[in-house]
C-alpha cells in the first residue's frame, strides 16, 4: 500500500499552487485529476495583479495579453472607460494557465497522476483507480462539481450563480480593437453581467449571473454578441458552468481534510473571479497542513478562521456590491463614474488595498454609498438565487 503526507484532489489553480507549496516544503504530495492534462475548463482566463502577488512563481510563460484599458457600460448605453498606467489584469487560457501550474508542482516534487479515478474514504484514505493509498491529510480541490467535500462531510452552504462563454477568433473581428481591452456589460443579467476578454488569437464573450438565469443565459449571450456584431453561430467552445459562492455555515475543514478553491466555494461573488481566492485558499492550506504534518497542530480545523479573516472582508464587499448592482443599477453606476471609485476600484485589481474597506478619504466614501444600498435591497451574505 502506497502513503503519502497529502493527496491534492484536483489540479486546477488551487489544487496544483497547494501541492507545490507542499512539495516545496519537502511533504510527499500526491496530485490526482480525473481528466487528462491538458485539458480545458470554462473560464474567463483572467489573472488580476492580486491574484497574481499570490502566486509563488512568474506566469509569463502563459500570458496572451495585458488588461490596461477598462469599458464598462450600463445596459448597453452609458459607458465609463479608463485606461491605466500598469496592467491591471493578466490573461490566459485555462488549458495553458492549469498545464503550467501542474509543471511547477511536478519540478517541486509532488507526484502527478491524471486520467483517474478517486474515491475518498476519509481523511486518511483514498482508492486511486481502486487502489487504496494512505495519507496524512487530504485536500479538496475538485471544483464546483467534485465529491471530496460531501466524502469528508465538509461545505453544505453555497449558492450557486451560472456562466455561459464561448470564443471569437480574431479573424473574425478587428484584433486591435479588443488587445489590451477588458468590457463589461452591468445590469444586463440579473445578479451578473457580460464580458468580452482579449486572448492571444480570441476573445473570450461570455455573461452570467444568479442561478437563475441558467434557461436564458443562451438568450442574453446572444444579446451581447448583436450589440457587438458578432455571430453568435461563429463562436467555439460554448459551454457553461457553475460559479459557486460560500456563504457563512459552509464548512471549510474538520480533522485531516480540507476545501479550497472553487469547492470550498471561494470566488468572488460581485466579478465571479475565483482564481485569487483560489491562490489564497492553496496557500492557507498548505500552511496549515505544514502544521498538521509537523505535529504543531492536532486538525486541520484553524484553516477556517484562517480562510474567513483574510476572505471574508472582500466577499462582504462583493455580495454587497452585487446585490445593490442588482437592486439600483442606475445608482451604482453612477458612483463608479466618479474618479476617486476607479482609483479603489484599480487598487483592489492591483491588490494594493485587500478590500473596500481598506479604501480612504473620498474613495472609502464612494465604497460606503454602495454598502448603503445594499442595505436598503437585502443582506447580501444570505442572498440565494
Amino acid at each position: 500500500m502506497e502513503h503519502f503526507d497529502v493527496a491534492v484532489v484536483g489540479a486546477g489553480p488551487a489544487g496544483s499552487t497547494a501541492a507545490y507549496r507542499l512539495a516545496r516544503a519537502h511533504a510527499r504530495v500526491l496530485l490526482l485529476d480525473k481528466v487528462l492534462f491538458p485539458r480545458d475548463k470554462p473560464c474567463g482566463g483572467g489573472l488580476t495583479m492580486r491574484a497574481v502577488r499570490q502566486l509563488p512563481f512568474p506566469v509569463e510563460p502563459v500570458v496572451e495579453d495585458r488588461i490596461t484599458r477598462t469599458r464598462c457600460r450600463l445596459r448597453y448605453g452609458s459607458t465609463i472607460e479608463h485606461r491605466s498606467a500598469r496592467p491591471l489584469c493578466l490573461m490566459t487560457q485555462r488549458r495553458r494557465l492549469d498545464a503550467f501550474l501542474v509543471e511547477q508542482a511536478a519540478a517541486a516534487g509532488a507526484e502527478f497522476r491524471d486520467g483517474v479515478h478517486v474515491d475518498v474514504e476519509s481523511d486518511t484514505a483514498l482508492r486511486v483507480d481502486g487502489e487504496r493509498i494512505e495519507v496524512g491529510a487530504i485536500i479538496g480541490a475538485d471544483g464546483a462539481n467534485g465529491t471530496t467535500a460531501r466524502s469528508l462531510g465538509l461545505g453544505g452552504a453555497i449558492v450557486n450563480g451560472v456562466a455561459l462563454e464561448g470564443n471569437l477568433p480574431y479573424e473574425r473581428l478587428p484584433a486591435d480593437r479588443w488587445r489590451g481591452m477588458l468590457v463589461l456589460e452591468l445590469g444586463t443579467v440579473s445578479g451578473g453581467y457580460g464580458w468580452i476578454f482579449p486572448k492571444g488569437d480570441h476573445v473570450n464573450v461570455g455573461v452570467g449571473g444568479w442561478g437563475h438565469e441558467g434557461p436564458h443565459l443562451r438568450r442574453h449571450l446572444q444579446i451581447l454578441c448583436e450589440h457587438y456584431g458578432f455571430e453568435l453561430g461563429h463562436l467555439s467552445n460554448v459551454r457553461g458552468h457553475r460559479l459557486p459562492m460560500r456563504r457563512p455555515g459552509n464548512v471549510l475543514a474538520r480533522g485531516r481534510g480540507l476545501v479550497v478553491g472553487d469547492a470550498a466555494g471561494a470566488l468572488d461573488p460581485v466579478s465571479g473571479d475565483g482564481i485569487h481566492e483560489a491562490l489564497v485558499t492553496a496557500r492557507l492550506a498548505a500552511e496549515h497542513t505544514l502544521a498538521l504534518l509537523a505535529g504543531e497542530t492536532e486538525t486541520l480545523d484553524p484553516y477556517q478562521a484562517a480562510v474567513q479573516r483574510e476572505l471574508d472582508p472582500l466577499a462582504s464587499a462583493g455580495w454587497a456590491a452585487k446585490v445593490a448592482l442588482d437592486r439600483f443599477p442606475w445608482a451604482v453606476f453612477t458612483v463608479m463614474r466618479l474618479p476617486v471609485t476607479w482609483v479603489v476600484l484599480e487598487k483592489l485589481m492591483l491588490g494594493e488595498v485587500a478590500h473596500p474597506g481598506e479604501a480612504r478619504g473620498a474613495g472609502r466614501r464612494a465604497m460606503q454609498v454602495i454598502e448603503g444600498l445594499a442595505r436598503l435591497a437585502r443582506n447580501p451574505r444570505t442572498a440565494a438565487a
